[in-house]
């Protein structure tokens, strides 16, 4: 059984074995995910929980303690019709959400109404929900690129940033369910890659198969690592619609709401970034600088990787690269650093 299968039928054994019934929530608490926002509005997504905030990493903790955490990550409490009022840069909407606890929501905001970097939005229950009746609020935070950005940067997280072997599944397991934030790796040269790349102004979008479970995760890695900070696009196990996106789609959202900006887009070969990416460039032909995809294969000759860059059929660079360092030369000799 694959890691994926593996977390869903423990996701779904847990959702038997709690129930479902109506109850009054103990700890309800609205989860809040990066937003982000453009010329074509703001999107923004989170998730509803019955369950206790997460206990922040500790340097030095032991194992038993980072297993406790990620394992209480995925026994989620999800609360499904919770009404909810989204309000960013003055322009306020009012959401359900789905029967996994996700919101999914875009927003129709000005751009002169969002202020770059960051804007600050407020989640709010709406309405009665199970006899939840006090205020419940969270602050949600939104990317706006600076007027100032040259592009835009599109990123795979694992195997691509962070060291994870997907394609070893036993360590890869052990390493997502032991680790945490302060001790996961990264590849050597990529935060300087990426720093650079931003250059303080130019928007990174992290998008990944990882489960949003691993949110809190992912965006402590990044921030401990001293990475340029941006939304990290996820998606849900189980399949709801706002929780379980394509990764097709959730790169086709970053493109279509910042239809001023082009982009750089960078994967690993363990997977299928190189084929998501020759289809992003054919839909898009003129928004793709260059794509970078770092070789982790445990079987380089395999032809993969090989397949789709010998059947590329465009000007946009496609760049296998063994390091950090090799993306760094390309792109500078391209002008991006």
């Amino acid at each position: 059984m694959n890691l994926h299968r593996l977390v869903v039928a423990a996701e779904r054994a847990w959702d038997g074995a709690r129930g479902r019934e109506p109850k009054t929530p103990e700890n309800f608490r609205i989860e809040c995910y990066i937003g982000h926002g453009g010329p074509a509005g703001t999107i923004v997504r989170g998730r509803v929980l019955d369950n206790p905030s997460e206990k922040e990493v500790e340097e030095g903790e032991d194992v038993a303690a980072a297993v406790r955490r990620t394992v209480g990550n995925f026994l989620t409490n999800e609360l499904p019709g919770v009404p909810l009022r989204v309000t960013v840069g003055g322009t306020s909407r009012e959401t359900v959400t789905d029967g996994e606890g996700y919101f999914l929501l875009r927003l129709p905001t000005k751009p002169e109404s969002l202020e770059s970097p960051w804007t600050e939005g407020v989640v709010e229950l709406s309405g009665d929900y199970r006899g939840v009746t006090h205020p419940q609020t969270a602050q949600i935070e939104v990317r706006v690129p600076d007027a100032n950005a040259q592009f835009g940067i599109v990123s795979d997280v694992d195997d691509t940033i962070l060291m994870t072997g997907v394609q070893r599944v036993r360590q890869m397991v052990v390493q997502t369910f032991t680790g945490s934030s302060l001790t996961r790796t990264a590849f050597p040269g990529v935060v300087e890659l990426y720093r650079d790349l931003a250059a303080g102004v130019n928007p990174v979008f992290y998008v990944s198969s990882s489960p949003w479970n691993l949110h809190s995760f992912l965006l402590g890695f990044l921030r401990h690592r001293d990475f340029p900070v941006g939304p990290v696009l996820l998606r849900d196990l189980l399949g709801t619609r706002a929780g379980r996106e394509q990764k097709h789609q959730r790169i086709r959202e970053v493109l279509d709401l910042h239809p001023d900006l082009r982009f750089v887009l960078l994967g690993d070969s363990g997977e299928k970034d190189p084929e998501i990416y020759a289809d992003i460039v054919r839909e898009y032909p003129d928004r793709i600088i260059a794509v970078y995809i770092r070789e982790v294969r445990l079987d380089p000759g395999d032809g993969r990787v090989e397949k789709v860059s010998g059947a590329w059929a465009s000007d946009v660079p496609f760049v296998l690269a063994a390091d950090s360092d090799a993306m760094r030369r390309h792109a500078a000799g391209l002008g991006l650093l």
